[in-house]
């Protein structure tokens, strides 16, 4: 049995007074408003020019209830709900209501559940209203990161000051990269988090993606190995856990944060990109942050980084997306086996996991600590307020399951950027095939050369064969790659 040391405490968890990260900086357009779900809430993160920085609203209008990330921000900078044009500024207050009088409000007021207990004031605008209010969610940037309190009661406005995001200090170290990816995985948070902590599914479910350690007894071909892991220090807050080949830090209820020093390959320069083993030079450090945020049952959101104080210069020439293009491919070569584990987690019941699962070796032995964390301390389930009734939702054809682009082209904007530019790329490629096949089917043959003509037919077949390849490389690389492990 995997050894956990440590638990103490009979607290119960509160998912509502802790910070949650909502998106990278990088990713979050400032031109408009953008839509996010955290913990089963609807949020709107939206830049305000006149404060200068990120808010973070209830998506709802108070109006009619419309979506206020289907808005704009104005001109002047405000939040505009494009339903009837209501704009807020960033405390919430609605600044306009395009469709109340300018002197007054109606004398038919009442009917909207508006009671005046005083002589009718025409000095009183609508807009001023508390129910013409949007609620605020306590919001604040770290680590480049927009970070979300999700308690939008006026007494935790100032909880910055209380209470900070985890602070992990190698994401404010300049010596470190840390490109930053985000993506919407459909299955809950405990499957993301379980799975993010256990390095011996590596050589299996990414088997050829992922480089590992070879084992000095290879039992097979992907070269599975003993693993010696436990975790320390189990309380309310998360638990430390130690490996053989370095330390971890789960910090309830979102980050794990795995580091250690790196072997570099010898042959090439560089590092091993999964299983991180103990060796010199001891200055070479690579961290491993997993950001999981539970967004509603059989849904969360993973924002990840890997900070290493080497090769450096690589981040700063190769694009962000291409390192997605590997690290999506990562995800989705186990997303539908984990999509479907967490569907016999709910048959079984998720507090009678450590019952149903047969897990021996001390490889689990992470896995196994957070999920007695998250029985002992959250109940065995993420507190929805009564907004869902725990079922989880359908499962999705393949195709849809793994589908990159919604999950994370939209929402990455180095991607999203690629994804338009290759699209017009490919464009291009076909109008220069039909073009030149044009220019040699129109021309006389005694006005040009059985050479310019061969030559601009050849042209015509390139262009056309490369679009047709960029066609299929950009469906796999941003739609839709299967994982099939049989054939791997």
């Amino acid at each position: 049995m995997p050894e956990v040391e440590g638990e103490v405490g009979k607290e119960r968890f509160d998912w509502y007074s802790q910070w949650y990260p909502v998106m990278p900086v990088c990713d979050l357009d400032k031109r408009v408003p953008h839509g996010k779900k955290v913990l089963g809430l609807d949020l709107v993160v939206w830049w305000d020019k006149n404060e200068n920085e990120w808010k973070v609203f209830d998506d709802t209008c108070p109006h009619r209830l419309a979506p206020l990330s289907e808005g704009r921000i104005d001109q002047w900078g405000r939040l505009q709900c494009v339903y009837h044009g209501w704009c807020f500024g960033g405390n919430g207050d609605c600044k306009i209501i395009p469709q109340a009088p300018v002197d007054g409000p109606p004398d038919y007021l009442e009917l909207s559940g508006v009671q005046f207990s005083y002589m009718y004031d025409i000095s009183i605008h609508v807009h001023t209203f508390k129910k013409a209010c949007v609620a605020v969610y306590p919001s604040v940037v770290q680590h480049d990161i927009v970070w979300v309190w999700p308690n939008a009661d006026p007494q935790y406005k100032d909880i910055i000051t209380k209470k900070k995001p985890p602070y992990i200090p190698v994401l404010d170290d300049p010596s470190f990269s840390k490109l930053m990816g985000n993506r919407d995985i459909p299955y809950g948070y405990e499957v993301l988090v379980e799975n993010l902590m256990d390095p011996a599914h590596v050589p299996y479910a990414h088997y050829g993606l992922m480089r590992t350690r070879t084992p000095t007894v290879k039992v097979d071909r992907e070269g599975g190995r003993p693993l010696d892991m436990k975790v320390k220090k189990l309380d309310i807050n998360g638990f430390l856990g130690k490996q053989d080949w370095g330390s971890s830090n789960f910090i309830a209820p979102c980050i794990f944060h795995a580091f250690a020093d790196v072997e570099v390959d010898q042959e090439n320069g560089s590092a091993t990109s999964s299983e991180i083993v103990k060796a010199p030079p001891p200055n070479r450090r690579l961290s491993l942050i997993f950001m999981c945020v539970p967004v509603s049952p059989g849904n969360s959101r993973l924002i990840w980084t890997f900070p290493r104080n080497f090769g450096v210069w690589i981040d700063k020439i190769v694009p962000r997306w291409i390192f997605h293009i590997g690290q999506n491919l990562i995800l989705d070569s186990d997303l539908y086996l984990l999509h479907v584990e967490e569907r016999k987690i709910m048959e079984i019941g998720a507090t009678n996991w450590q019952k149903a699962c047969f897990v021996p070796t001390k490889s689990d032995a992470l896995v196994v600590g957070f999920r007695r964390w998250f029985n002992k301390y959250a109940g065995g389930e993420i507190n929805w307020k009564g907004k869902y009734s725990g079922a989880l939702p359908p499962s999705p054809p393949r195709e849809q399951l793994m589908d990159r682009y919604w999950s994370h082209v939209v929402n990455c904007k180095s991607c999203n950027t690629a994804h338009k530019g290759l699209k017009a790329l490919e464009v291009i490629l076909q109008i220069m095939s039909v073009v030149l096949i044009g220019i040699v089917a129109v021309t006389k043959q005694n006005m040009i050369s059985m050479v310019v003509k061969t030559t601009m037919v050849s042209m015509a077949i390139v262009c056309f064969a490369a679009s047709k390849w960029l066609a299929h490389f950009i469906h796999k690389n941003f739609h839709y790659h299967d994982y099939n492990h049989a054939f791997v």
